[in-house]
């Protein structure tokens, strides 16, 4: 079970250095938040 908190972190980080870094209007910021959902939403599936 680890191999899914694993994948939620990097996703969550993915997501986060996106935002950080490509903190502009169009495509980079969507997948920065497309990334922080997904990996939320992986770590949230991971404690139930």
């Amino acid at each position: 079970m680890s191999y899914r908190t694993t994948i939620g972190w990097s996703l969550l980080t993915s997501g986060l250095v996106t935002l950080v870094l490509g903190f502009l209007p169009g495509s980079d910021l969507f997948w920065g938040i497309a990334l922080l959902v997904v990996g939320v939403a992986a770590l949230l599936v991971r404690q139930m």
